[in-house]
């Protein structure tokens, strides 16, 4: 539970700083590919789908710890592994990034939670 929870907190950490940004926060050089300081509307669409994301992601993650069953289990038990290869695959797409503070800030946070995904998968 512990695992799922921790992800959960990293994936609202994550939800808020995507809202600052669709509010104008001068931080889009963490997101993105870092091209704008303050994203253009289109990027701040995808902030908002990401929002989205997010939570269905962390519904996953407490699902797959057995905090409660909303969707069917065999559902999640597949969606975590996708969940795992999703984070892994962004892993590599913050590794290169053009923007320096996305690759020192964003690396390390998607990688742990493909480490926490990857540990609620094998649970």
């Amino acid at each position: 539970m512990i695992v799922a929870c921790a992800g959960a907190a990293l994936l609202g950490g994550l939800a808020v700083f995507q809202a600052a940004l669709i509010a104008g926060a001068p931080l889009g050089r963490f997101a993105w590919g870092g091209q704008h300081v303050v994203l253009p509307r289109r990027l701040r669409i995808g902030s908002a789908a990401s929002i989205a994301l997010y939570a269905l992601f962390a519904v996953l993650m407490l699902q797959a710890a057995d905090a409660f069953a909303v969707l069917p289990v065999g559902l999640v038990d597949v969606a975590i592994w996708v969940l795992t290869a999703y984070f892994v695959l962004g892993v590599a797409m913050n590794a290169v990034s053009r923007s320096q503070p996305e690759r020192l800030v964003m690396t390390p946070v998607v990688l742990a939670l493909a480490a926490l995904c990857l540990a609620l998968a094998l649970s």
